[in-house]
């Protein structure tokens, strides 16, 4: 008889296999077997909040192959992640199975590797059902706030709305971001650059700010209009210059912390553009293995749901042998770097996300993954391996320039003494040196920049600062990042921008100011981080999870039942407008939908008459605004529906503008409107690049003569051309530019 050894997934079992060979069974059970049901609540309120799991059609096919299997074996190890998820996994699985927690053997590891295996099957633990409780208070929790808040959003705004303990969170944060983007006011302010170079060398030139007027240092908004400039710009037209001051300093440059998923979420989304999910997805896939050709597969990465920022001492003593192998003894250091968990509830026997093998450099593996899962790799090995390197090394310098009529400038520059762990980044070793001048010494200006400035409005939350701000209020854990991102996406309270930022839609403003005004606990910052910390205290056995959740549920359930009765739809929902009713003639109303804000008559029911509001914003890239609207109505005033005959008209959908019969709901014809850039396709020069989308809705730009040209980009064209090699730039993220050439790599 073999050993059952059940896990979530069957990456994860065949790479596992490969260690535990012959004696062994290796089974995935894909995931959760048991959940709550779909269909109902599955709570018993009455009964201490008692779950109510089942097996899920889709599952029961996997249970009774585990039954079958387990019934013949000799043992069963329960070896799913080693988080409250994965504990609660084996819990439902031992169950099923008829397996005593108390004597259920469950074996643990933060990577799939032949020591950590080795290591885990010789000292199985029974279940840990502190971890098991934490898990079912989230899951009962959340519960009851989607069951029971959902349905009241339904009845009082619109149906298919969704509401989340820490979804509606997360939304509220977008919207007061993009509140504080819309009452931004923009401040103007200037600032003077002077070009110097020493006497007889303008081959040695550098730039200097001014920065200080009668020995009083400039603020930024010291200088706000033009006229001061150009009175600074007069009175220096035949000033002469001098050194004043130079300063030189040596500093030194420690490397980052390796990865906890938050920062890895946050690095990959600032350099590689991927998204809090597409991360995960990545980084499971490197957790539970690769095939690596005649090696098989191979678990690259540690578990990548953590915390904490330790390192094993395996790896340090590794990364250590590594450095000094690949670089040199210079750049390894004495004793092993640590690292201060900044995490409140860091735990301190886990560790962070890194290489399972410090030699397994990323252009070893580079020929047998996909370019994202290669990118993701190798920013988590250079990340960690970095840890372990010497300090880069650099020499600040600063020259204070003195010019007649008391004006200073202010010039500052950096050199690399030495790399250090900045050898793994090239990307950041830029220099500014500053030319060798001594003080006292006469310089010359070779010219005078004034600069207009404008101050700009806070960005957006792309995923990475949106998953910063809910780990600093401390609203989620490391496993709720990515899913809650993924979740306000999916049910429409947010959009990506042309800059892939998070857009709050007309329904999130809606929903978010209902539950602020309503149920300010549901949605309060403080309020949702202490309930983490009381599940957290569950996980470690300080308190019992049912009070945890009364203590919540019943005062919200009450206020609940009060809001019912108080709030109206019509009061949440409706807006009176000037505009009547074409066919029969009553006063239009602006209404909320799933999808936003509509024109619907105020004779519902007897007259079902809707409209696309003019001048909404539903495109997911902002494209469908008022005037964009209003060009296309005179543009296609006079097209008709080849199928009926009558006129078509201009309205705007969930995925912007297009062309519907105004015979509707007799005739439902519609077409799609070609939004153009006006800009020509620079492969065949006859098209236009107009928008576009997918079939799963993602926009795309491409040019207007397909099949006879297929040129698309899936970025946003700037109408601007690269420099370096001629291509169309695009909008890229954090606000720059970049080639749309990927050989190119120009910024």
């Amino acid at each position: 008889m073999s050993s059952l050894v059940i896990v979530e997934s069957p990456a994860k079992a065949k790479t596992i296999s490969k260690f535990l060979g012959k004696g062994f069974t290796v089974k995935s059970s894909f995931g959760h077997v048991r959940d709550l049901p779909k269909s109902k609540m599955g709570i018993d309120i009455k009964n201490n909040f008692e779950p109510q799991y089942i097996v899920s059609r889709d599952k029961s096919k996997t249970v009774k192959e585990l039954k079958t299997i387990a019934a013949k074996s000799k043992e069963i190890l329960f070896a799913t992640d080693e988080d409250r998820e994965g504990e609660a996994i084996s819990w439902h699985l031992a169950n099923i199975l008829n397996v005593d927690p108390e004597t259920a053997k469950r074996i643990t590891f933060h990577e799939i590797t032949k020591d950590a295996i080795e290591k885990a099957m010789k000292n199985p633990r029974p279940l840990d059902l502190k971890l098991v409780d934490a898990q079912q208070a989230r899951r009962v929790l959340d519960r009851l706030v989607g069951y029971e808040l959902s349905p009241f959003l339904w009845r009082k705004v619109a149906k298919g709305l969704s509401a989340g303990r820490v979804q509606s969170v997360a939304v509220r944060l977008v919207v007061e971001k993009e509140r504080e983007i819309q009452n931004f006011k923009s401040e103007e302010y200037w600032s003077v650059e002077g070009i110097f170079s020493s006497t007889g060398n303008k081959d040695d030139s550098f730039p200097a700010k001014l920065n200080a007027i009668k020995e009083k240092k400039l603020e930024k908004f010291d200088l706000k209009n033009k006229e001061q400039v150009d009175k600074i710009i007069a009175d220096l037209k035949n000033a002469s210059y001098k050194i004043e001051k130079i300063e030189s300093k040596k500093t030194s440059k420690i490397p980052p912390p390796p990865f906890t998923t938050s920062t890895l979420q946050q690095e990959a989304n600032n350099r590689l553009g991927f998204s809090a999910k597409q991360t995960m997805m990545l980084a499971q896939h490197l957790y539970e293995g690769v095939e690596l050709g005649s090696e098989g597969s191979v678990a690259l990465i540690t578990y990548m749901r953590t915390d904490s920022v330790n390192l094993s001492e395996k790896f340090l003593g590794d990364a250590r042998e590594t450095i000094t192998k690949n670089f040199g003894g210079k750049y390894s250091i004495e004793s092993p770097r640590f690292y201060k968990n900044k995490s409140k509830g860091a735990q301190e026997a886990h560790e962070a996300i890194r290489p399972t093998e410090a030699w397994r450099a990323p252009e070893s593996v580079e020929s047998f993954l996909d370019k994202n899962h290669f990118k993701l790799y190798d920013l988590i090995w250079r990340r960690a391996v970095s840890t372990q390197m010497a300090a880069a090394e650099l020499n600040a310098a600063t020259i204070d320039i003195a010019g007649s009529g008391d004006y200073g400038f202010h010039a500052t520059g950096q050199t690399i003494v030495f790399d250090g762990f900045l050898k793994l980044f090239p990307e950041k070793m830029k220099e500014n040196a500053l030319p060798a001048v001594k003080e006292n010494e006469a310089i010359e200006c070779s010219s005078l920049n004034p600069e207009q400035h404008f101050t700009e409005p806070p960005a957006r939350y792309s995923d990475a600062t949106l998953v910063k701000s809910l780990e600093e209020y401390g609203i989620g854990r490391p496993s709720t990042y990515a899913p809650t991102i993924a979740t306000i996406e999916d049910r429409n309270y947010v959009e990506r921008d042309e800059k892939k930022r998070l857009k709050p839609t007309d329904v999130a403003f809606l929903v978010n100011d209902l539950l602020v005004e309503h149920f300010p606990r549901v949605v309060d910052y403080q309020f949702t981080a202490d309930m983490e910390e009381n599940l957290d205290a569950v996980a470690e056995g300080k308190k019992k999870w049912q009070p945890v959740i009364a203590d919540f549920y019943f005062p919200f359930k009450e206020n609940l039942e009060k809001k019912d009765k108080e709030l109206n739809k019509k009061d949440i929902t409706e807006e009176k407008t000037d505009e009547v009713c074409e066919k029969c003639g009553s006063p239009m109303i602006i209404k909320m939908g799933r999808y936003g804000k509509f024109l619907a008559c105020s004779g519902y029911p007897e007259c079902k008459n809707i409209k696309s509001l003019p001048g909404a914003d539903r495109d997911k890239n902002g494209q469908a605004d008022s005037e964009q609207v209003k060009a296309m109505q005179e543009k296609y005033a006079g097209e008709i529906c080849e199928k009926c005959g009558s006129p078509m008209g201009v309205k705007v959908g969930r995925f912007g503008p297009f062309l519907g019969c105004t015979g509707y709901p007799k005739c439902k014809n519609i077409k799609n409107i070609e939004i153009k850039l006006n800009l020509k396709c620079p492969k065949c020069e006859k098209g236009e690049i107009v928008q576009k989308r997918s079939k799963r809705g993602k926009m795309f730009y491409a040019c207007n003569q397909y099949p006879n040209c297929d040129f698309a980009l899936w970025d946003k064209p700037t109408g601007e051309k690269c420099q370096k090699c001629g291509s169309l730039l695009v909008f890229g993220s954090k606000g720059a530019n970049k080639c749309s050439n990927k050989e190119c790599k120009q910024e």
